[in-house]
């Protein structure tokens, strides 16, 4: 049964187990999912054929002919393991040719089984470009079988003493070997990681580059685990902290070798074959792990109702809204208006400019106006007439709004609400609307998810001209954020579309399996009113990213953009992961892809550049990486996305 349910988190957790050979799988089968475990890791072929000494039988000696299972019974239940044995970079001529041979004879057997997903063995040495070469051809079949490819979880630092031999004496950073082999695959969907878990970690940061990358599995070795006062198995904190990161990310875990702890009840020669077990109720030798393992995802912290609201849209690439040239769909703004927190921190903002503008004394007397551009369906309304109750004082309120659809709604709202004597509703864009009064404040909710991306610049500069000399605009002032990321997933999910123009693109997306390589840094910075003589709002930045030392290489699929707010004084508003607003849902942060992804080595910083660039009837973004290998310059022109005035 799966490890449990989450509260409305519909992707379930399984462990599985990894067992030896059998060559009655029915009975393997049946043992261990008795056992508690939900599915196996097994060899399909015997560890001991070689074709080379295949005397022309034409028999494989697999593990039974397809009609032992049935076919659901090997879809969900079994996960293929290819021979350990097998090394297709091996200077022996003969055990290279026979590792070629078995390994197209055991994927083509799994794929007949109609097997999920296998597991690879592990590269044998530094070079794996032939495996590679093999692997990606058997890609290239129209097969949707998955193949996991196993990884220790390892990286070789200073003082490290390496607990484990699996891919042999020599010390490497594992992710290195696993870069190698995708480049050489070139990032195949199909391509996947099973890590081995292991006694030791890696530094933290060195970890933090598996959350970008496509972890299927993680094969959690018993000999990793500590014993507790009583005997039982236990994992570290670090090694409990590193699983419950892999079941946010939806990793399925196996428990493989044999029993290590004596306290479970059974002798330590006990093994996952279920050979040596003619009654399988006689209990599972590795119970105690699974149980240990069950343990760890149910007491993880329940999802908050954020994060349930954002579940579906999680690594999922929507194109920005273009809100000058599309008039927004009622859906749209019904999505944003349940976002109760953004507008109560505008509802602070504009409460605290009131308090500002009119002095106690005068609060009975005196009357602001205020406007508030691009109204929508009337949320900030709503919330400055709120602030206006709250601190007692006058408003007098222009609701501007260019689109004719959302304009129905707010003049139906005058008389629902009761606002007929304190809102006017103006049908206009606000940068061509000649309006009757100067206002005192100014109110609008322009900001995209990297702050100048929906054109609040150009549209409150059109706006400002009737704002008095002393107004006041919320927002204040807002800057725009980046940093590196590893995204396999966001960045395969480019490449299918198979164009350039898709990596010239922009996109907004619920980050999630992604590895965030270093701080943000501020990009560009906008000011409002913007009493400049000359109201340029284009920009150029060049930014040096430094990846932590420890971290060891990485690859970036791109960048992720923010912003941070201040709509007045000291209330802000926005998505930088470093101060974020809580509980607010209307912004995810933007994607800014790279056609091709850049390996960056410790020690080496990494060099970007970006544009905000302008037209008479656009606006786009122009970016590049130039250090530590120069990529194109991405949207050049605006070619490929703009932004339309």
């Amino acid at each position: 049964m799966p490890l449990g349910d989450r509260n409305g988190d519909k992707e379930s957790r399984y462990c599985g187990v990894e067992t030896e050979f059998s060559d009655n799988m029915p009975q393997l089968l049946e043992f261990n999912i008795k056992g508690g475990f939900d599915f196996v890791l097994a060899p399909l072929f015997d560890p001991a054929y070689r074709p080379s000494l295949d005397r022309g039988s034409g028999a494989l000696p697999v593990a039974g002919s397809d009609l032992v299972l049935s076919p659901s019974q090997w879809s969900s239940h079994v996960v293929g393991k290819i021979s350990s044995w097998i090394d297709l970079d091996s200077d022996d001529e003969i055990l290279r040719k026979d590792s070629e041979i078995c390994l197209m004879q055991e994927l083509a057997w799994a794929s007949h089984l109609s097997l999920q997903a296998c597991l690879l063995p592990a590269p044998k040495g530094p070079s794996c470009a032939n495996y590679a070469r093999c692997v990606n051809q058997i890609l290239q079949s129209s097969s949707n079988m998955h193949l996991w490819l196993r990884i220790p979880l390892r990286k070789h630092e200073d003082g490290d003493i390496m607990d484990d031999d699996l891919l042999g004496a020599d010390p490497i950073d594992s992710w290195e070997t696993w870069n190698a082999f995708r480049l050489l695959c070139e990032h195949n969907s199909q391509l996947s990681v099973a890590l081995d878990v292991l006694g030791s970690l890696p530094s933290t940061n060195s970890l933090g580059r598996w959350l970008g990358e496509p972890v299927r599995a993680a094969i959690l070795h018993t000999n990793a685990f500590l014993t507790n006062a009583r005997g039982h198995p236990c994992l570290s904190k670090r090694h409990q902290k590193l699983l419950t990161q892999f079941f946010n990310h939806s990793v399925q875990v196996i428990i493989s070798g044999g029993l290590v702890h004596s306290s479970v009840g059974a002798p330590e020669a006990i093994n996952t074959s279920a050979a040596s077990h003619e009654n399988s109720d006689i209990g599972h030798p590795l119970r105690s792990y699974l149980y240990y393992v069950g343990y760890l995802y149910q007491k993880m912290d329940p999802l908050p109702e954020q994060e349930l609201y954002e579940l579906s849209y999680r690594d999922f690439l929507q194109s920005p809204l273009q809100p000058l040239m599309d008039n927004l769909e009622a859906q749209t703004y019904e999505t944003f208006e349940k976002d109760t927190v953004k507008y109560l921190q505008y509802q602070r903002a504009v409460s605290k400019a009131l308090l500002d503008k009119v002095p106690d004394e005068k609060a009975s007397s005196e009357t602001i106006v205020l406007m508030v551009v691009g109204a929508g369906r009337g949320p900030l309304v709503r919330a400055s007439l709120e602030a206006a109750r709250e601190t007692s004082r006058r408003l007098k309120v222009y609701a501007v709004e260019k689109n004719p659809n959302a304009v129905i709604t707010l003049h139906s709202l005058l008389k629902l609400e009761g606002w007929e004597n304190i809102v006017t509703v103006i049908s206009s864009d606000m940068r061509h609307w000649d309006a009757p009064e100067k206002a005192d404040i100014l109110v609008s909710e322009l900001l995209g998810s990297f702050g100048d991306n929906e054109l609040s610049p150009e549209c409150l500069d059109g706006a400002q001209r009737f704002l008095k000399p002393d107004g006041i605009s919320i927002p204040s002032s807002y800057t725009s954020f980046f940093q590196p990321i590893t995204s396999t997933k966001l960045y395969n999910d480019v490449k299918a579309h198979r164009d350039m123009v898709h990596f010239e693109t922009p996109y907004v997306v619920k980050l999630h399996k992604v590895a965030r390589l270093a701080p943000c840094q501020p990009v560009f910075t906008f000011v409002h009113p913007n009493n400049s003589s000359n109201k340029d709002n284009d920009r150029y930045t060049r930014l040096k990213f430094e990846i932590p030392s420890d971290t060891g290489s990485v690859l970036v699929h791109g960048f992720a953009g923010y912003f941070d707010a201040t709509l007045y004084k000291d209330v802000h508003l926005g998505i930088e992961p470093t101060m974020p607003t809580p509980n607010m849902f209307s912004w995810f942060p933007i994607f800014f892809p790279l056609r091709s992804p850049v390996c960056v080595r410790p020690g080496v910083p990494l060099e970007f550049h970006i544009w905000r660039c302008s037209g008479s009837t656009k606006v786009w973004y122009e970016w590049c990486v130039e250090s530590p290998s120069a990529s194109p310059i991405h949207n050049s022109k605006g070619r490929s996305y703009w932004v339309g005035l």
